[in-house]
């Protein structure tokens, strides 16, 4: 039995595919999920999102977003994803220093500054998932 794994931003389809068994990083901790998991709808963190296919592991970089369970499909709705061999570790640093020049700025509205500061939280996960990796 497998799992069916979509993933979903805003701007494209990042992943779609049948895998073994997917860790989800929730805001409450990290999720496990397997073929017959009880159905959930849970918030995500931005973090690593950790798949097995075919005993073989991938990583994929979320920022924040839901998750839902249905079944043997796991449906990801994020505000940003990334497999990890697609990360561009120099846009990733560039990222934070423009956002943080950004969140120097006065009078930012506060859902700028919640998008800036998820723009930070996803560039600082995509650089902690490829310098782990090396």
């Amino acid at each position: 039995m497998a799992l069916t794994l979509e993933i979903v931003t805003p701007a494209a389809r990042v992943y779609s595919d049948t895998i073994d068994s997917v860790v989800i990083p929730a805001v409450d901790g990290e999720v496990g999920i397997l073929p017959g998991h009880i159905p959930l709808l849970t918030q995500i963190d931005h973090g690593e999102l950790r798949v097995v296919k075919n005993g073989q592991p991938l990583a994929l970089i979320v920022g924040g977003g839901f998750v839902q369970v249905s079944g043997d499909r796991v449906s990801v709705l994020a505000d940003f994803a990334i497999e990890e061999e697609k990360i561009d570790a120099h846009a990733a640093e560039a990222a934070i220093k423009r956002a943080e020049d950004d969140l120097k700025g006065a009078n930012l509205e506060p859902a700028e500054i919640e998008r800036l500061e998820g723009v930070v939280r996803f560039s600082v996960a995509q650089l902690g998932a490829k310098r782990k990796r090396r």
